[in-house]
């Protein structure tokens, strides 16, 4: 009997928390993992082997879910008031605050733990990743363009990823960034930045009304009638810089290709949001994650032709 009653208790429970870090939702995870990935093969030249990919893959996934519950924390009283997030589990108060922190601290901790088995100087940029996810949820508050926030906490991966790689001792917080992370890393989390301002301002489009009657910040709201004309300008900026700073490090044919294929679904993208529509802003931002894996698949493709 207490076996019983005691096993849909905690199956609901489970089922709470997947929801909570939007487990049936990957999208989320796969935007921060293609550039990541594509970070770890730039600077490892190619294949970084099973332990790193097996790291930035599993802390990317975790640190995600983790963002999710803090998230859901900051904006349990905004959310009542927007439809499509009126029914997360912390804003009906199926997942009580404390439930989703401990939720969050946890994955938090066991994304650390992974990042704990590669070097110092991934370690010390781990706490800079750390502080920017847990700012960002509250940035909307105050800033006219928070998705230029999360494009820095969306973007850490890259950085983390050639310290990982390259690694080296750190005998002084600068001196170890200098030698880790090269200027390489911080160019191409300049440009991933814009491709973060690109779907998320989709994903802010969506939203648009809501928002301003509950007077939250975003660049859907900041940009006006503009919107669509600066997502597209940020999708430019995104795929023109990382295609030079490809060519720069020797990249070419295959490359390439999967530049056009992500400028061809870019394109895409203006045909579903410039009616700005929410169902066809949120499928563009929903279908992002096939961009960036184009853009990963072409540097992939590239090293390994080369063997």
């Amino acid at each position: 009997m207490s076996n019983s009653s005691v096993a849909p208790t905690s199956t609901s429970r489970l089922a709470l928390w997947l929801d909570l870090i939007r487990w049936r939702r990957p999208a989320g995870w796969l935007l921060l993992l293609w550039p990541t990935l594509s970070a770890l093969w730039l600077a490892a030249g190619g294949f970084p082997g099973w332990h790193l990919l097996a790291v930035f893959t599993l802390g990317t996934i975790l640190m995600r879910s983790a963002g999710c519950c803090i998230n859901d924390v900051a904006d349990r009283d905004f959310d009542r008031h927007v439809k499509r997030t009126a029914q997360r589990p912390v804003t009906r108060g199926a997942v009580s605050v404390r439930e989703a922190l401990l939720l969050g601290a946890f994955l938090a901790l066991a994304a650390f733990a992974l990042v704990m088995t590669t070097n110092r100087a991934t370690v010390l940029l781990s706490f800079a990743a750390l502080a920017i996810t847990m700012a960002y949820p509250y940035a909307k508050r105050f800033v006219s363009v928070p998705q230029a926030v999360l494009g820095v906490a969306f973007s850490f991966g890259i950085p983390m990823a050639f310290a990982a790689v390259h690694g080296g001792t750190v005998e002084g917080v600068a001196a170890g960034f200098g030698k880790a992370v090269p200027p390489l890393a911080w160019a191409l989390l300049a440009g991933n930045l814009f491709w973060v301002l690109a779907y998320d301002t989709e994903y802010a489009m969506v939203d648009r009304d809501d928002d301003l009657n509950i007077g939250i910040r975003t660049s859907a709201i900041t940009l006006g009638r503009f919107d669509v004309a600066a997502v597209m300008g940020f999708y430019g900026i995104y795929l023109a810089s990382w295609g030079l700073l490809g060519v720069q490090q020797g990249l070419r044919g295959p490359f390439m290709l999967g530049l056009l294929a992500a400028l061809a679904q870019a394109l895409w993208h203006w045909a579903l949001i410039r009616e700005r529509g929410r169902d066809g802003c949120f499928k563009a931002f929903r279908l992002n994650h096939w961009l960036g894996l184009a853009v990963f698949a072409g540097i992939a493709a590239d090293f390994m032709l080369r063997r």
